[in-house]
């Protein structure tokens, strides 16, 4: 102890003077302020004490009962002053060595002794006023007149006069030496004051112990759960909050801080790995507990802004429910005792969803099953609301009175959980599990919805959370950070500079120049080389705006498109008002360094809605920190969320599968004869693991579906689909400025369309949503160029897609306006070598299925006839044909010519390719079968060859479509190239019946081993779509056009009839012995009507007579014959250079060269030739 002047006395007579309140006392380790504040707290310390003694004489005594016989202490019993050596300066001592007066400048003494381990305190009343510091030092601490206690670097000290803290430098510490109310809680002083006293002295010895982690869980954590036990609101266990006032009063707040942080990770440790019973008692307690400690103001926004201990990632543990790996730990049998899963399937393998013909029993069953699964999800729900009401505490805005509202520190928590998502998704080590975001994202938007809701009812003019979405400001205007995500239109410091011009206009924003500099010339000459396509050409194709169509409005929410093909017209359209506002400069703000003010805005400022376009209304939407939050929930969606619903749909399926081979054990037993009871054994064997297994798996999957697959979770995900079909459509009214569009807007809105229509099914049905759910892609083939992303573009056409596999979806794209539905078949008919032409063709022949030669199948016939058991069959959606954007597309190809050729060429040569490298690839897997030695056919291999027959097929089935809808195209020769794409077409059929119906040649033997991976390689494919083709021109077109039709298609030099005979199981093919089965169509007739088989037989009689009569005529002259193809005559002669041959090969020529076959010179004309008479 130190002292400066004179005056100052220490007397061991005044120390029981409870009531001397005028004389402040100071200890060695809390400050003079402590039993100030124990005595305003009195007043809930009397309620308390009466519980708060029953734990702590039990806590201290278990802690302290081993303390006292740790030895840290030397010296003797009482303890005294050193009046002997440890001294320094003049100093009168009393004669008791308990009390001291200085009368030097800076005096100095120790007491009698020393201490070495654990944690110690004194006291000491101090007597007079002064300057004096108290405190700590070693041994080796050495005094003088100027330096004293705390003034050394081996010493501490305490100033309560100064209120500092003192090691050689000081800083502030403490409170005034006075008495105050507390203004924040209007504390009296009343009561019994040695019960504080009290109290503060089982807090020096308890504090300390509060911060071992295995008290904390072992004591302190089951004292809480105790108090918990009697059930009720947590609102009504009040002492759970005045315990942890008393410890922010009465333990230093690194003691407090180091409990908190114990207590929360011992929570989530038991919450995480507690076992799972019936009644889910364990988590509900767990939960109950950090319900009521995150009530607690202080004690919440601690653990908010504690990074370590309370971050999002780990936090989200609390909102997971975690799958029982084993059915009986769950206790699922107690919950369900009666099992069910479906035992009728239709020939296609699928579950009948007619009950009517259930029986009794089966009826039974499956009602017991499900009243197990509803008691199973009212028992979720409990936990579910548990987390709402932490995620709900956790959002509170209204508790600003002692710093940052909660929600900001964990909107800042939560954009820094996403950043660490999105930019380590090839980590897996560091991500959130997606088990544990799915659950998350359920919680997180039923808390958001009724904070939205609750803002709603206080806001008349704000939208409800039904209408919710992100306006389009908050993409540019740099509140929210988006951590390098793509944006629809390229990076965004690409956008930044190219559409500057645009945000000052249309946003009023003028971005930091110091960001649009931040780019280096290496990377603008990047940009350079990676073309105009990869990028917005704003300033090349609008006068500086991006030349975008406006392809996204939604029919969910019943709007027309206020756009055509394009946003050109409304580009062009100058819309600045007289008096544009100021404009703000704005730059990107990190997570770490936005405050409140940033995010709600204040005094004019927007905060995230700064930079509003003239195209957004203006009105209130919410409070912007929970737009921030909307957000955060759509990029959850597409970090993980999407691909954990996709994962867990595997246990459905396995569902499906056992049942299926349940039924076909139970179907063989039936049939087992009697004289085999060896079969009969093995079979009942099976018939019982199946059953077992089915058992396990339907529990489990009654799990999954209250937990994953509930309707309330669908509607969770239906809600964030409306979100980006919302945000999308508002972002498309801005124009140019729709380019900052973060692209996962764009992939959460197809992928949640498509886990609602794939997923949740057949527990909850998309048709039971309310309103029009699909997403309309019209001018998904339009946007690609203007897109940056080639994923992007991949997965627009694969919505599209997907859209039209639909009726509900269908129907929806039909009712777009009219324009926009050319516009977009025009897309979709532009020539394939200029895009991604496989999805365009999918698009197409999937507008045609079901009316299609025998093409009103949903599983490829061929594989049912030999495995209708088989659940992994490949399968198609049911047909669902568009007649009206069929009548748009034959419109287009009949008025424009020069479009339907270039089409239909495309068309033809990826056909030609496409076949051309599924023979190849069948040639390749022949010959290692052939081999002796043993080899395996790489399945990359096998699925590549099954992609170009399917490839193969689903481009014949367009040209069938073409034909049977613009028959003129191939058969009206006034048209420029009518005849060439006839004669290809013609030439391509034929390669096709010939390769696949020869007799025992390459496509049969390959057909019959049976490969894995080649189930969709048969006969039935694609000789059903030649058929097709054959039968339209051949027997439904006019008699001038099927004249044309037979005359080409006999000319041609592949033509066999045997191959049309093939057809019917006749020709060559019925000779060659009845040991092998043949292809014929008259097999498929649950496909194939009786009078498209009428007309097959039409056409093969048709073409026999032809051929014949063809075979009767004089034949040409050889001199007269094409020189390329020696197939047609000379009917063609070239300009300048007069070589000659027929218009097909010349035509065919011209399409890729100018040069002439023989001479190469360049051709400048093509004029009819006709022989002379008299030659």
């Amino acid at each position: 102890m130190s002292s400066k002047g004179g005056g100052t006395a220490l007397s061991r007579r005044n120390y029981r003077l409870a009531s001397d309140t005028d004389k402040p006392k100071v200890t060695g380790e809390r400050d003079c302020a402590s039993l100030t504040e124990i005595l305003l707290y009195l007043t809930k310390v009397v309620l308390l004490k009466h519980c708060f003694f029953l734990w702590l004489t039990s806590c201290v005594s278990a802690a302290c009962s081993s303390a006292d016989q740790v030895d840290g202490r030397l010296g003797p019993s009482p303890v005294v002053l050193d009046h002997t050596s440890g001294f320094e300066g003049l100093l009168f001592v009393d004669d008791d060595l308990l009390g001291v007066i200085g009368h030097s400048n800076f005096s100095s003494i120790r007491a009698t002794t020393c201490v070495y381990k654990g944690k110690w305190v004194y006291e000491v009343l101090i007597s007079s006023q002064g300057l004096m510091q108290i405190g700590w030092c070693t041994l080796n601490c050495r005094f003088n007149q100027e330096e004293g206690v705390g003034d050394t670097p081996d010493s501490y000290a305490y100033d309560g006069n100064r209120v500092r803290k003192w090691n050689v430098t000081t800083t502030n510490y403490g409170k005034e030496e006075k008495l105050v109310e507390r203004d924040i809680s209007s504390w009296q002083l009343q009561g019994e004051p040695t019960v504080l006293v009290t109290l503060a002295h089982v807090f020096n010895y308890f504090a300390p112990l509060m911060c071992k982690v295995y008290l904390v869980e072992d004591v302190l954590m089951n004292f809480l759960l105790g108090i918990l036990e009697g059930g009720g609101s947590v609102d009504e266990h009040p002492l759970i909050q005045q315990l942890l006032d008393l410890f922010w009063l009465l333990m230093e707040d690194f003691e407090v801080n180091e409990c908190l942080k114990q207590l929360m990770m011992s929570l989530l440790r038991a919450y995480r790995f507690s076992p799972i019973i019936p009644d889910l008692g364990f988590q509900i307690h767990y939960l109950r507990l950090t319900t009521a400690i995150l009530h607690h103001e202080k004690s919440r926004k601690y653990l908010l802004s504690n990074v370590a201990t309370f971050d999002v990632l780990r936090s989200v543990v609390f909102f997971y429910i975690k799958t029982p790996l084993r059915v009986k730990e769950a206790g699922l049998e107690e919950l369900i005792p009666t099992t069910w899963w479906p035992t009728r399937f239709d020939k296609e393998g699928k579950d009948e969803k007619d009950l009517r013909h259930e029986t009794a029993e089966e009826r039974l069953r499956r009602r017991a099953y499900e009243r197990g699964c509803q008691r199973l999800k009212k028992r979720i729900e409990v936990v579910e609301e548990l987390q709402v009401q932490i995620l709900r505490l956790m959002l509170n805005n209204k508790d600003k009175g002692t710093g940052e509202a909660s929600r900001y520190i964990f909107l800042n928590k939560f954009r820094k959980f996403l950043q660490e998502n999105a930019s380590n998704r090839g980590n897996p080590t560091v991500l959130c599990p997606p088990e544990y975001m799915v659950c998350f994202m359920h919680r997180l938007i039923t808390a958001v919805r009724s904070y939205w809701d609750d803002g709603k009812c206080k806001s008349a003019g704000a939208i409800s959370s039904e209408e919710a979405y992100v306006p389009p400001q908050v993409f540019y205007n740099g509140k929210v950070d988006y951590f390098d995500l793509q944006r629809l239109g390229g990076l965004l410091s690409h956008l930044k500079k190219t559409l500057k011009d645009d945000l000052a206009s249309k946003a009023n924003i003028i971005i930091d120049p110091a960001e649009i500099q931040a780019a280096s010339m290496d990377d603008l000459d990047e940009d350079e080389e990676s073309g105009a396509a990869q990028r917005p050409s704003g300033a090349a194709a609008m006068g500086g705006a991006l030349a975008r169509p406006s392809w996204l409005s939604s029919p969910t929410l019943g709007r027309a498109n206020r756009f055509l093909s394009t946003a050109a017209v409304s580009l062009m359209t100058p819309r600045r008002p007289l008096a544009p506002p100021e404009k703000v400069k704005v730059r990107t703000l990190p997570v770490e360094q936005r405050t409140e003010e940033d995010i709600e805005g204040s005094h004019g400022n927007d905060g995230l809605l700064l930079g509003r376009p003239l195209e957004e209304p203006d009105q209130p939407i919410t409070e912007k920190s929970l737009l921030e939050i909307l957000d955060g929930i759509v990029m959850m969606y597409n970090l993980s969320v999407h691909q954990q619903l996709g994962k867990m749909v595997v246990v459905s399926d396995d569902v499906h599968e056992y049942a299926v081979a349940l039924k076909d054990t139970e179907e063989k037993i039936a049939r087992c004869p009697g004289r085999r009871p060896d079969i009969l054994e093995e079979l009942q064997k099976s018939q019982k693991v199946f059953a077992e297994k089915l058992n396990h798996l339907s529990r489990r999957l009654a799990w999954i579906n209250a937990t994953i697959y509930s309707k309330e979770k669908m509607l969770d995900v239906y809600w964030v689909l409306r979100v980006c079909i919302r945000t999308i459509e508002h972002a498309d009214n801005t124009g140019s400025l729709f380019a900052f569009n973060p692209e996962f807007y764009l992939n959460v809105a197809m992928n949640s369309y498509s886990a609602l229509k794939n997923y949740f099914s057949p527990s909850n049905s998309m048709e039971e949503l309310p309103g029009d759910h699909s997403i309309n892609v019209r001018h998904a083939p339009l946007l690609q160029p203007l897109l940056a992303d080639v994923h992007i573009k991949d997965s627009l056409m694969q919505a599209l897609a997907s859209y039209v596999c639909y009726p509900q979806s269908l129907r929806a794209v039909e009712r777009i306006p009219e324009d926009q539905r050319v516009a977009m078949m025009r897309n979709l008919l532009a020539p394939y070598e200029q895009r991604p032409w496989a999805q365009t063709n999918w698009i197409l022949v999937r507008l045609w299925r079901g009316c299609g030669f025998g093409y009103r199948y949903t599983r490829l016939p061929h594989l049912l006839k030999t495995k209708p058991e088989d659940a992994n069959l490949p399968s198609l959606q049911k047909p669902c044909p568009s007649l009206l954007l069929q009548r748009h597309m034959a419109e287009l190809l009949s008025q424009d010519k020069d479009m339907a050729a270039s089409f239909l060429n495309s068309v033809l040569n990826q056909l030609n390719w496409a076949f051309s490298e599924f023979i190849g690839m069948i040639q390749e897997i022949q010959q290692a079968a052939e081999r002796p030695e043993r080899n395996f056919v790489d399945t990359r291999q096998l699925k590549v060859c099954a992609t170009c027959f399917d490839l193969s097929v689903s481009l014949l089935r367009v040209l069938e479509m073409t034909v049977t809808l613009v028959p003129e195209i191939f058969l009206d020769w006034t048209r420029p190239s009518a005849e060439l794409l006839l004669r290809r077409l013609a030439q391509l059929l034929n390669q096709v019946l010939n390769r696949v119906t020869a007799e025992r040649n390459l496509f049969d033997r390959v057909v019959n081993l049976r490969l894995p991976g080649l189930e969709s390689v048969d006969h039935y494919p694609i000789l059903v779509a030649v058929t097709g083709i054959l039968v339209r021109i051949l027997v439904d077109s006019e008699r001038q056009g099927i004249a044309r039709a037979a005359s080409v298609l006999l000319s041609d030099p592949c033509f066999q009839l045997h191959s049309i005979q093939h057809l019917l199981g006749e020709g060559e093919a019925s000779a060659a012995g009845a040991d092998h089965k043949h292809f014929s169509l008259h097999a498929y007739t649950d496909y194939i009507s009786a009078e498209e088989e009428q007309k097959v037989e039409q056409m093969l009689g048709f073409l026999t007579e032809e051929s014949k009569q063809a075979a009767a005529t004089t034949p040409t002259c050889e001199d007269d014959l094409c020189p390329i193809c020696y197939a047609h005559s000379i009917s063609a002669i070239f300009k300048p250079c007069s070589h000659k041959s027929c218009k097909a090969c010349i035509n065919q020529h011209l399409m890729n060269n100018k040069d002439c076959f023989f001479c190469k010179a360049t051709i400048t004309g093509v004029e009819d030739y006709s022989k002379p008479a008299g030659s």
